[in-house]
């Protein structure tokens, strides 16, 4: 028992500061943030003409954001058209948008790219070299050189023939921002999911080979089944980064509403009420948070579970 409670109490002394410099680092702001988002923003004092605290405002912060609910001449009115608080369900939706189709696409181009990587040529380190140049981009980078791209008399209007306004028409500039977004992270989920195909055994596929397994059975009944962990550690990766995503739409289509995510909306928001954007910061967390378990719990996506299951693999 001594030794046990000596070797526990060593333990302790070395997780310690680090638990302290995750309380200051991350505890601290997110407190913090869930406190301010229960204050009412600074407002102008009629008499003196000075900026006075708001005080406590409840849930007014929250249901301006989920039931679009502002006030106006001490009444609760919905917001009206061009307030940033009407634009909050739209936000999630056009956040949703983006998610689902970008990392659907990036699930399914990456795994082929991974798979050709994967294999043994000669050039192979060049290919896997050349695949993660877009990654290495910075995104603002990349941001700008697909605005160039999809400008009215840009590169890609002109391939195609069309006369498209890719960055202001709505459907089109949420479609331009996908397509910037998948070409910048699909090297990313293609990294993820090669380490996932190298922990395969080789003799796995030599043994239904020989058992006469084409290549189809062999893709659909091995390489998926043991690819499965990765693939969804990778979705689940790949998921939170997008439900984030702030800078790409930003630049690309410089502030257009039907892009607007909402990060944006939490950047812009900032500028008229940091206690108002708190709480839609908080509301950005706890969906994150509320995929993230749904991918975990009810999809498997357990990175550590990954590691046992390819330790098992191997």
């Amino acid at each position: 028992m001594a030794i046990e409670f000596r070797s526990s109490a060593k333990a302790w002394m070395f997780i310690t500061p680090v638990l302290i410099a995750l309380a200051v680092v991350i505890g601290y702001p997110v407190v913090r943030a869930i406190w301010m988002s229960f204050q009412r923003d600074s407002g102008l004092d009629a008499e003196s003409g000075m900026f006075v605290e708001g005080g406590n405002a409840g849930f007014d912060n929250y249901t301006h954001w989920l039931l679009q609910q502002c006030q106006a001449a001490g009444e609760t009115v919905s917001c009206p058209t061009g307030n940033l608080g009407s634009q909050f369900w739209l936000a999630i939706g056009v956040t949703l948008f983006f998610t689902v189709i970008a990392v659907t696409l990036e699930a399914v181009l990456g795994l082929g790219m991974a798979m050709v990587m994967g294999k043994t040529f000669r050039g192979r380190a060049l290919l896997r070299a050349a695949v993660l140049i877009p990654w290495a981009i910075p995104t603002a980078v990349t941001a700008r050189l697909w605005e160039f791209m999809f400008q009215y008399d840009g590169v890609v209007n002109r391939i195609l023939g069309t006369h498209i306004l890719w960055t202001t028409d709505p459907w089109a500039a949420r479609f331009a921002v996908i397509v910037a977004d998948v070409w910048k992270t699909t090297p990313f989920m293609a990294l993820l999911l090669l380490a996932g195909l190298q922990v395969i055994p080789a003799d796995v596929y030599e043994a239904a080979r020989v058992d006469g397994a084409s290549p189809w059975q062999r893709f659909t009944r091995i390489t998926l089944p043991l690819l499965k962990p990765a693939l969804l550690v990778a979705v689940l990766f790949r998921t939170m980064d997008a439900l984030r995503m702030y800078d790409l739409p930003a630049i690309m289509t410089l502030g257009n509403p039907s892009t607007r995510t909402l990060s944006m909306l939490v950047v812009d928001q900032v500028r008229q009420g940091p206690n108002s954007a708190a709480a839609l910061s908080t509301i950005t967390f706890l969906l994150i948070f509320a995929v993230a378990f749904v991918l975990v719990k009810v999809l498997g996506a357990n990175a550590v579970r990954t590691q046992e299951d390819q330790r098992k693999a191997a």
